[in-house]
């Protein structure tokens, strides 16, 4: 098999290609596979431990005994002889952007180590000037694209500015989007083809930051401000982006996952996604729920119900809404104010909300009462609790709530996690926060007695709740080992423990993208663990995470992604 040596590189689409050596198979076979001789974790509370797995066509057809399975496989059967290795349900993501993340591939990647190059604005600019203005994104528009930069780690500790990407160019818009998602900076050029000037006030649920004592733009945006650009920003085409699937497909099935979420489809994503399907480029099964600020829902109404099964791996599942921002960006909806308010902000600085207490009210009546089942970002705890009064308001007139899941969860308090399991909310927490921003978090976002709560995993245990946990990719790359590994360790960048109490179980975080993720989505009978009649998306692992220390869950390697008994991917010695 061919090897792909890792290089330093400079732009998501060269990140994505770094795969560990990979290769990339989709070679169908209808013969039974046995699989025996290695520890084989079924996420099954009854019967955690299996002998062996047998596997015909797409489906799990038994378990049980090797000499019992020997019997029943039939011929031709081929017996993968796991030697030692772990066999685990595959991977499920539960949440992340599939169709942001393939727009981020054409973007010049500007984020810090371990992701990126970074280190400073200087470096950033550099970067940038190094991407070469692209017309392919939008036609005959010529744009300057960047993402992933982190204010928290560039040595200035601030956002750049207009006048920093002006130093890019003034030739061409240039926008750059923070690691976040929740912000970006654009050029003067940009800025001015946008229309955003000392005039234009701000949106509701969004800030044109400002130059000190000014009320002219310095070319940040936050949360809806982000909307102005929208008319203007470049898009791929349609036929690149579906070229550029296979690429993404691998960029997920290295990690070992099986099942992607599109957590915020827009009107293009879900158009995509849907040709996608009818050409059946889709290896993995990719569940979209779209955005209401992005999608236009009369083209596919609420009253039509979610998609309850897969087209060509495939399907529409209910609807994403954002009730705040993000903490790393200090744009997310606390109840008490930020430890260090962002720059231009006081001190009572408590971040704000994206939607009115009426405004989600009339949307959560609408999607439940159609049978859409509901995505709800919330990382502050004041947004945490906007969405608990609602519902509750809600359930008390008999409206059936359908798993609405509370995305992120960061700051969620243990009295809201009472209310949360009565509702029946799941949290899924973005717990790789604990690595990547724990100390920004404790020294700057929140201080060090709400840092050490963020993803409360343990506390959600306590009352009973089928917790899951997520990379939010783009944001951060969706390796699964490294998510394990924050979950169990909590361990920050700098190698401190963040809220040692809430570090999880092994068996738990693996729990939290299997079995529990697949109950999020509805997909518990189908997915999620080893279990007779279920889908056969497996894992092959180097190693048992279960018989390791936690501090190596980052160093798993996945040597196999099996999606419906067919595999999607292989780990190849460089």
């Amino acid at each position: 098999m061919s090897s792909v040596r890792c290089k330093p590189f400079r732009s998501l689409s060269s990140l994505s290609l770094c795969l560990l050596g990979a290769t990339v198979i989709s070679a169908k076979s209808y013969a039974d596979t046995l699989y025996h001789n290695g520890p084989i974790l079924s996420m099954v509370d009854s019967a955690p431990f299996l002998d062996a797995v047998l596997v015909r066509g797409n489906k799990i057809q038994q378990t049980g005994r090797l000499a019992e399975l020997e019997i029943n496989c039939q011929q031709p059967c081929e017996k993968r002889d796991l030697k030692g290795r772990s066999l685990l349900p595959g991977f499920i993501d539960a949440h992340g952007h599939y169709t942001m993340t393939l727009d981020f591939l054409a973007y010049r990647n500007v984020a810090s180590a371990p992701v990126g190059p970074v280190k400073n604005i200087d470096d950033l600019i550099e970067e940038m000037r190094q991407q070469k203005p692209s017309s392919s994104l939008g036609g005959d528009k010529q744009w300057i694209l960047g993402a992933g930069y982190d204010d928290s780690l560039l040595a200035e500790k601030r956002h750049p500015t207009r006048h920093d990407l002006d130093k890019v160019s003034t030739d061409v818009p240039v926008f750059v989007r923070h690691v976040s998602g929740h912000l970006g900076v654009c050029n003067s050029l940009c800025l001015d083809m946008a229309g955003i000037n000392a005039e234009r006030e701000n949106p509701e649920g969004g800030v044109f930051r400002r130059e000190e004592g000014s009320t002219q733009p310095n070319g940040v945006l936050e949360e809806t401000a982000m909307a102005a650009i929208h008319s203007i920003f470049p898009q791929q085409g349609l036929a690149e982006q579906l070229n550029r699937l296979p690429e993404l497909n691998r960029y997920y099935a290295q990690y070992g996952i099986t099942t992607v979420q599109d957590g915020a489809t827009s009107d293009a994503g879900l158009a995509l996604l849907k040709e996608a399907a009818d050409k059946n480029l889709l290896e993995l099964d990719v569940i979209a729920y779209p955005y209401t600020a992005w999608a236009d829902l009369d083209k596919y109404p609420p009253k039509s119900g979610p998609q309850q099964r897969y087209h060509n791996n495939f399907r529409n599942a209910g609807i994403k809404l954002v009730l705040d921002g993000s903490p790393q960006g200090k744009t997310a909806w606390l109840s008490a104010p930020y430890h260090h308010p962002p720059h231009g902000q006081g001190e009572d600085y408590q971040g704000y909300s994206i939607l009115t207490d009426k405004q989600l009210e009339s949307k959560l009546r609408e999607y439940f009462s159609h049978g859409w089942q509901v995505l709800a970002h919330c990382n502050g705890d004041a947004a945490a609790e906007q969405l608990i009064q609602v519902m509750t308001k809600l359930k008390r007139e008999g409206i059936h709530l359908d798993r609405t899941v509370m995305i992120h969860a960061q700051t969620v308090r243990d009295d809201q996690l009472v209310r949360m399991k009565e509702l029946g909310i799941i949290p899924s927490f973005f717990v790789a926060h604990t690595f990547f921003w724990g100390d920004w978090h404790r020294d700057s976002v929140l201080g060090l007695e709400r840092a050490q709560r963020i993803s409360p995993l343990i506390s959600a245990k306590k009352e009973g709740i089928k917790y899951t946990i997520h990379n939010d990719t783009p944001i951060v790359p969706p390796n699964m080992p490294l998510l394990l590994w924050t979950a169990a360790n909590r361990e920050t960048r700098s190698g401190q423990t963040l809220g040692k109490a809430q570090r999880a179980s092994v068996k738990d975080a693996l729990k939290a993208i299997t079995i529990n993720a697949a109950y999020q989505h509805h997909e518990e009978d189908l997915k999620g663990s080893i279990e007779p009649g279920k889908l056969a998306d497996l894992v092959i692992l180097d190693r048992n995470p279960l018989m390791i220390p936690p501090q190596q869950l980052k160093n798993i390697r996945v040597l196999e992604t099996i999606k419906e008994g067919e595999t999607v991917y292989t780990f190849a010695e460089p």
